[in-house]
């Protein structure tokens, strides 16, 4: 966390500078703020958005079908790990039970 902050400026340009200049709290609210907000970088912040606007537009396009996932086209972007046959039926499960 504290790389992220002295990456992005935040307390300073250097981890001990961030350690120095920012208390505790400070850094849990930075920490609570990027998971509920996502990354500080502003370059996956960018790439999120245009790989979004990109994987719409090429929705809007195309067959139901062939849609495709804005993470496909997010390169730095972590990919959901395939699920087994026993998760996908215990989801589809649950999702049956919900309704």
């Amino acid at each position: 966390m504290f790389f992220e902050l002295a990456l992005n400026g935040i307390g300073g340009r250097t981890i001990h500078e961030v350690k120095s200049n920012l208390t505790m709290l400070e850094v849990q609210q930075w920490a609570a703020y990027r998971t509920r907000r996502g990354s500080l970088n502003i370059g996956r912040r960018v790439e999120q958005a245009i790989g979004g606007l990109a994987a719409f537009y090429y929705n809007t396009k195309v067959k139901k079908e062939h849609w495709i996932d804005a993470t496909d086209l997010m390169p730095h972007e972590d990919r959901p790990k395939p699920l087994t046959f026993e998760e996908e039926r215990m989801q589809a499960i649950k999702k049956r039970e919900s309704l």
